[in-house]
């Protein structure tokens, strides 16, 4: 290969294709000319980078702003609405986004994608154009979460190439787009987060730190029918859009357990159309988190302080929100059944119980509910506290003679991970339970961690006995 570095042109001598910076840029890393323009201004903090360039711990603090600047109040709903409602027709949905959202993890179709409206963030090289077109066809911008004015004076979006994903629109019970999240390709991590911390996976589309910017709001989403007699709430737009497409029910979605503050105004609304139940349906950490906790406790008080009754759903903790557990669900109805396999090895009955926390209404969240033993350990316990237990399950199993204790408890969580017998009073198996095995002369307990079993010390004289 020959580089002309005074004139920035190169050649192959094998193949002889030839070109510039940008085509050698774009062949190496397998992107087009205008992607290859934008990652080399980003990368050196160059060029006109007004249309979208931050660092990214600035991108992240600006993307998850929520709040509104004073100098730019947000324009009427009507208003937000129609210019939302034309940006997203004049997106695309890129190929691995669909088949991101039509994956085992998400499970929904072509036909509810579409109809949900979900889009791809758009370049950063289109933010100017895609504004300026709706300015042309009667939207106005000013007022818009996620427009502003660069330093040009001209109007553009709040796209940036650390910003990049999968745009999930927020509607209100009154059919009107009001927001938009982002689900980041590349989650936003701080310099000083360790490498197994996930990082912020959602950002709405916000400019509440541009000039004449306006922030998000953190709007309520709500999917389904707004005269249901039972509505959901749960925490994420895109899970609550699954949800509702696994199940045919109604859901609101706030963006977090803590921000519920929104939920009043569509309470009151709901009850007007003639809604009676609020399910909250916040994720299973609600048991052991106080801020998820403290958000279920308020969507029950202003449920009630707007007429309407409200309950507590939960499910197999196993999985930790509304859609998980859905999902879990059809691939167990769809699944084939599996073959009977003949134990010719000989074996005997091994007795075992099942303890498991014991959670009543208004219940106190449990630090290491559904957790490891570290979260025990951290929580103050050296060993599980048995009072705080109850007996679910007295059952017995085949156990091969050759069989340890770990392959054998593996075969029970095994049989009751997915729920336990119809008799059984407790939930599926999950981490945090205390299996005890026994027989005539001995009794050993083991605590169900994420990844297996550790043998601990348990009182069956403190737990309760409700069998």
């Amino acid at each position: 290969m020959n580089l002309h570095l005074a004139k920035n042109v190169w050649r192959c001598n094998y193949c002889g294709v030839s070109g510039g910076m940008l085509a050698l840029y774009a062949r190496v890393h397998g992107t087009t000319n205008a992607d290859a323009y934008r990652e080399i201004c980003d990368a050196l903090s160059a060029g006109n980078t007004d249309w979208g360039y931050m660092e990214p711990d600035t991108a992240a603090k600006a993307g998850a702003s929520c709040g509104e600047s004073p100098a730019t109040p947000r324009a009427p709903a009507q208003t937000v609405h129609q210019t939302l409602s034309l940006l997203l027709g004049m997106l695309t949905l890129r190929p691995e986004h669909r088949a991101h959202l039509k994956s085992e993890k998400r499970g929904l179709t072509d036909e509810q994608i579409d109809k949900l409206g979900f889009k791809s963030t758009p370049p950063y090289y289109l933010c100017r154009s895609l504004t300026s077109r709706l300015i042309t066809q009667g939207c106005t911008v000013q007022g818009v979460p996620g427009f502003y004015q660069d330093k040009q004076g001209q109007w553009t979006a709040a796209f940036s190439t650390y910003a990049a994903g999968i745009l999930i629109p927020a509607v209100g019970p009154d059919g009107l787009v009001c927001g938009a999240q982002i689900l980041l390709d590349t989650p936003f991590k701080d310099k000083d987060d360790p490498p197994d911390k996930a990082g912020t996976k959602y950002i709405w589309f916000s400019s509440a730190s541009k000039t004449m910017g306006t922030g998000s709001g953190s709007p309520v989403h709500f999917v389904g029918d707004p005269f249901a007699r039972v509505v959901y709430v749960t925490e994420g737009l895109l899970k609550a859009d699954i949800a509702h497409c696994l199940t045919g029910r109604s859901f609101i979605a706030v963006a977090g357990a803590n921000n519920v503050s929104r939920l009043g105004n569509v309470f009151r609304l709901l009850a007007q159309n003639g809604t009676e139940l609020i399910v909250e349906a916040l994720d299973m950490d609600k048991y052991s988190n106080p801020m998820t906790a403290q958000g279920s406790a308020k969507i029950h008080q202003m449920a009630k302080a707007n007429g309407i009754e409200c309950r507590w759903l939960t499910w197999n903790p196993n999985y930790k929100g509304v859609d998980d557990w859905q999902l879990a669900l059809r691939r167990k109805r769809q699944a084939k059944e599996a073959p009977v396999v003949s134990m010719e090895t000989p074996c005997r009955t091994q007795r075992f119980r099942l303890y498991q926390l014991a959670f009543d209404e208004g219940h106190h969240p449990i630090p290491f509910a559904f957790r490891g033993l570290a979260a025990l350990h951290k929580a103050g316990y050296e060993q599980p506290p048995a009072s705080l237990y109850r007996l679910t399950l007295d059952t017995a199993l085949p156990r091969a003679d050759d069989q340890t204790d770990e392959d054998f408890l593996r075969s029970v969580l095994t049989h009751c991970r997915e729920g336990l017998p119809d008799k059984a009073t407790g939930r599926p198996m999950a981490s945090s339970d205390v299996v005890e095995l026994y027989g005539n002369d001995d009794r050993r307990y083991f605590y169900v961690e994420p990844t297996g079993f550790a043998e601990v010390r348990f009182s069956l004289f403190l737990a309760r006995h409700d069998l």
